[in-house]
């Protein structure tokens, strides 16, 4: 009786972790997310713009352009970054692990099925949604389940899709949902198939640090997630920086509506990284450059989807062949998507 009446307490005051895990979830995700979005919206859909392009004004000399682009991204995504490296580690330390191994933890389509679930209230972009995809993969949440988390939060951006109807036309947010609902399933269980869960790394938070205070271990599991991620998202955003002006060029008539450039846009997409709906902007700029509409496809698709940074990010999340199968996955999806638009148009 006097372990039973012991035991009880102690499992109703486990409760406290989860309910906090949702309140910074939800209060994150309002403050850094939901409300700029709401009022975002309404801009896209009076002014039929969100924005100047990222890429626009950059500066002669390499160093240069890296420094004011990597400003002008950062200053963007700042918050969104802060909030994901927060929840990455809050994951491993306030959810208990057999409930998301319950959740998540199997091989099957519908643990993929349930991870993008998990990604639509994120909205955030791929770099940003990285610590969490790295923290959910330390928790040993399978790899298909991870991966389609991540690549949900920027392919199935609700927000995005809203904006993209009201800036370049519905039959854009129309052709990214379908493309971002084939994508996000089919490659994240390509990765599942071809990548063994066994083979990744193991958890951060092990049996004998459980017994730590929160605060300490949360601190512990943080500075190991910065650490992991965060330096090499800097430095990739610099090197990056300072090859945008090579990357995406904006010469009138520049881009045309071939499958070369269908190609050269859809691997450049898969290399550049760029804040949540960038690509937007991005892409009304150049078509208004003289970009064709097929190229401008493949772009919508592999621009939010991955980048060089994003991917460092999770070096250690997930085996390389994972993140390799990943990014060319995300780069025949926008050949594929373009050279459909070259045959039909």
């Amino acid at each position: 009786m006097t372990q039973l009446a012991s035991s009880a307490p102690a499992a109703r005051f486990a409760w406290w972790k989860p309910l906090l895990f949702l309140a910074v979830v939800v209060i994150g995700l309002w403050y850094v997310k939901w409300q700029p979005y709401y009022g975002k919206a309404f801009t896209a859909a009076e002014t039929h713009s969100i924005g100047i392009s990222i890429l626009a004004n950059a500066a002669d000399s390499p160093w240069r352009a890296a420094l004011d682009y990597a400003m002008v991204y950062f200053l963007a995504v700042w918050k969104a970054a802060v909030l994901g490296v927060m929840l990455g580690s809050l994951v491993q330390v306030l959810i208990p692990r057999n409930w998301l191994l319950r959740l998540m933890g199997n091989s099957r389509f519908g643990s993929t099925l349930i991870g993008t679930g998990l990604g639509l209230p994120g909205m955030m972009c791929t770099c940003c949604a990285a610590p969490v995809a790295a923290g959910l993969r330390q928790s040993q949440v399978s790899s298909g389940a991870a991966m389609a988390f991540w690549l949900a939060n920027p392919l199935l951006n609700l927000a995005t899709l809203i904006f993209m109807g009201f800036v370049l036309g519905w039959h854009f947010a129309a052709i990214r949902l379908v493309a971002g609902l084939i994508m996000v399933p089919g490659i994240a269980s390509l990765v599942q198939r071809s990548v063994p869960d066994n083979r990744v790394a193991a958890p951060l938070v092990t049996t004998a640090s459980s017994e730590q205070p929160f605060l300490t271990r949360w601190l512990r599991v943080m500075w190991r997630l910065f650490w992991n991620t965060i330096p090499l998202y800097i430095v990739a955003v610099l090197l990056l920086g300072a090859a945008r002006v090579w990357l995406f060029p904006h010469a009138d008539g520049a881009v045309g509506n071939t499958l070369f450039w269908v190609m050269l846009m859809a691997i450049a997409g898969c290399l550049f990284v760029i804040p949540t709906a960038a690509e937007i902007p991005i892409v009304q700029t150049m078509m208004l450059a003289g970009m064709g509409i097929a190229p401008a496809l493949a772009l919508l698709v592999t621009l939010p989807a991955v980048s060089v940074p994003s991917l460092l990010m999770l070096h250690r999340a997930f085996p390389a062949r994972a993140l390799w199968i990943a990014l060319i996955g995300v780069a025949l999806s926008g050949m594929i998507l373009g050279t459909l638009a070259l045959w039909l148009t």
